[in-house]
């Protein structure tokens, strides 16, 4: 095994099937030390430019809506042992925060989460790891309720139609088939036994870089 060569591990799945919780149990029992976490929402598109009419015509869960090619510099960076610095989005402006960015420190584990992660071909090709968070869709939608609401401060009609404009058909047309692509499935969200395994598996890649 090739100590120097970091791992790149991305875990996929609908908006609100729990990816940020299986991500964080992962980061919280491997150490923060041991990974360097990014997330493809820091590259939603800069819209500052836009009109509120003519933001509100996105479709913020279609591909074109993410600068996927940064996110993929970003991530060579980090495998080249580089520091980055991501931008940081607003979702109240749909903008991104001017003159601030979040600083990635490189680690041996590079996490990447999101939604549309494995529709990016060049993603693919430099995964080392790809799993997909596989949450039923009444759950999911709940859940993204509840988060745009409690953290982006949008209303419940907003939500409701895109969720029924974009989202669901976005699901439907890129998300889902992209589970194809996974090596592993996590069933109902959040799976303790996986996760446990899925740590195992990243602690056995650490201990085999430190001999």
């Amino acid at each position: 095994m090739d100590k120097s060569k970091t791992f790149i591990i991305g875990i996929a799945g609908g908006t609100g099937s729990g990816k940020t919780t299986v991500a964080d149990a992962i980061i919280k029992k491997i150490g923060s030390t041991n990974i360097s976490y990014i997330c493809h929402d820091y590259y939603y598109k800069d819209l500052s430019k836009l009109s509120a009419d003519a933001k509100q015509k996105i479709n913020f869960d279609h591909p074109n809506s993410l600068d996927t090619e940064l996110m993929i510099e970003d991530i060579h960076k980090l495998y080249n042992k580089n520091l980055v610095h991501a931008p940081i989005y607003n979702y109240s402006t749909h903008s991104r925060i001017q003159n601030e960015t979040k600083l990635i420190i490189p680690h041996p584990i590079i996490l990447v989460e999101g939604i549309l992660i494995f529709n990016s071909i060049d993603f693919r090709k430099i995964c080392d790891l790809k799993v997909f968070v596989d949450t039923e869709a009444d759950e999911r939608f709940i859940r993204r309720l509840k988060r745009d609401i409690l953290t982006r401060g949008r209303d419940v009609n907003s939500i409701i139609d895109q969720y029924k404009d974009t989202v669901k058909p976005m699901h439907q047309q890129f998300v889902e088939p992209s589970k194809a692509y996974a090596d592993i499935i996590i069933p109902s969200g959040y799976n303790k036994v996986a996760v446990d395994m899925l740590v195992s598996s990243l602690e056995n890649i650490l201990l085999k870089k430190n001999i």
